[in-house]
Formats: C-alpha cells, sequence, structure tokens
C-alpha cells in the first residue's frame, strides 16, 4: 500500500473511532450495564462494548465492504481485498464500568489476516472518550497525538524506567504476574498498571511510559497501538525475536527492551508463565 492509500484508511479510522467514541462517552454518562461475563467472572462486556462494536463494524462495511473485520465482541470475517480492520470497542472495560478515565476506542487496518505474527499493520487510531486525546499512526508516516509528532524517550537507563504492565482476568495468573513484578519492581524506576493496553502503549508512543509489557493481550488490544509504537520510533515485539502475540509483548526504545527482555523472561520462567 502507498503512503496515499495509507492515509486515506487512517482518515477512515479516525473519523469512526472519533464517532464510536462520542458513543461510549455518552452511555458512560447514561450509566453502564453489564451485558455478560466472559473467562470469569472479573471479565466483562457490557452492552456499551457491543453497541459501539455494532456501530464500528456497520460503518467500515458501508466504507470498505470487501475487507474483512475482527473486533473483541463479535464474529470475525474474511474479505476479499487482503485488508483486515482489528478493532477493540472499549480497551478497559472495566474501567469503563467504574468511572476511571481511561478507556479507550481502538482500530487498526492490516495487511493480511487477522494475526499479529504475519500481519502488516498500515494504520491506526486509538481514542480516549474521556480526555478526547487521539492517538494516531500510518506505515511510514509517523506517530502523532492530535498533531504533535511522538517519539518514544530515549537513552532510558534500566534504574530510570518507567515500566507499565497489565493483569489476567485470571485470579490465578495474576498470582504469578505477581511473582514477575515483586522480581522487576527493584530494577526499575518504578511500575505502573492503568488498565488499558491500547492507552498504555501510546504512553509509550508519547513518553508517559519508558516501557510496557504483558503476557496474554489479545489482536484487538495492541494492534494500533503497537503501530503507533513503532512510528514513534520504538520496538515491539515478543520474547526471542518473535512478533508481539498473546504469548508477550515488550514495547519500548530498543536498546531499554533489550536490556528488559531476558530479565523478564527469566522472571516469567521462574514465575511458571512460559
Amino acid at each position: 500500500m502507498t503512503i496515499a492509500a495509507n492515509t486515506d484508511l487512517l482518515e477512515l479510522a479516525r473519523r469512526i473511532a472519533l464517532e464510536a467514541a462520542e458513543l461510549a462517552a455518552r452511555r458512560r454518562a447514561e450509566g453502564v450495564e453489564v451485558a455478560a461475563t466472559k473467562s470469569s467472572i472479573v471479565d466483562v462486556v457490557t452492552l456499551a462494548d457491543r453497541e459501539v462494536e455494532a456501530f464500528v463494524r456497520q460503518a467500515i462495511s458501508e466504507a470498505r465492504p470487501d475487507d474483512g473485520f475482527l473486533g473483541e465482541e463479535s464474529t470475525g470475517s474474511s474479505g476479499t481485498s487482503g485488508l483486515t480492520w482489528i478493532v477493540d470497542p472499549i480497551d478497559g472495560t472495566v474501567n469503563y464500568l467504574y468511572g476511571i478515565p481511561q478507556y479507550a476506542v481502538s482500530i487498526a487496518v492490516v495487511e493480511g489476516e487477522a494475526d499479529p505474527t504475519s500481519w502488516n499493520a498500515l494504520a491506526g487510531c486509538v481514542v480516549n472518550p474521556a480526555s478526547v486525546e487521539i492517538f494516531t499512526a500510518t506505515q511510514g508516516g509517523g506517530a502523532r497525538l492530535g498533531a504533535q509528532q511522538l517519539q518514544v524517550n530515549s537513552d532510558v537507563s534500566l534504574e530510570q524506567a518507567l515500566l507499565g504492565t497489565g493483569f489476567s482476568y485470571s485470579a490465578e495468573t495474576r498470582v504469578r504476574q505477581g511473582q514477575v513484578l515483586a522480581g522487576i519492581v527493584g530494577q526499575v524506576r518504578d511500575i505502573r498498571r492503568a488498565g488499558s493496553a491500547a492507552l498504555d502503549l501510546c504512553a509509550v508512543a508519547a513518553g508517559r511510559l519508558d516501557a510496557y509489557a504483558e503476557r496474554g493481550l489479545n489482536p484487538w488490544d495492541h494492534a494500533a497501538g503497537a503501530l503507533i509504537v513503532r512510528e514513534a520510533g520504538g520496538s515491539v515485539r515478543g520474547f526471542d525475536g518473535a512478533r508481539e502475540s498473546v504469548d508477550f509483548l515488550l514495547a519500548g526504545e530498543a536498546p531499554l527492551a533489550d536490556r528488559l527482555e531476558p530479565i523478564l523472561r527469566e522472571l516469567y520462567v521462574s514465575a511458571g508463565l512460559i
């Protein structure tokens, strides 16, 4: 795809994401109702999650009927164009449920199927409806917060690194993740857990975090955010040269990620997470 084509895709993603964010914020103001639970009793989906995703899916279908689609709350579909839209209607649903203003609409479009180990991300947009911050990126076109060009923090030592992370919905897994944090927290500046992977990745791109690491992320959690980090000059990876996936994601400036990766890998092994 050309840079011009990627820009057109981004404009569509941005327009739909802003409209979806307005809908999510409106539903939050009206009051949030849990529709169901998924992997555990604390892994909730709200009626707004479903409504926002349905809105996004319909808007994309009307604009680009030949593209594929993968969203968190509905069945995925393949297209004939070679492009797939990866959508999280409300990333940070528990924050949304509690009224914590740290949730996001995340929309990305990729070449290929909905597999982060093989796709080629072309454009992405992450919108925080509460703050109305708009993070965007296109492949080869850089990353922005509004009109501001983004750049990851550089030359950060391990000891001065502010590290973001997240936790599983499984209580047993969270205990093991706590063991990992106990092993790393004394080696870095501090740890942050804000509750939205999409926004945490954007925080790395914007220099609000130095790095971010998490295991268990789904494609829709990081599709747009990972592109935004890369276009802000950062590295996004899995373990041992692999692409980011449900197995592991680490984002930050490459030299810092190089230092963090072996430490985190050893801690994950010790905790029985890999």
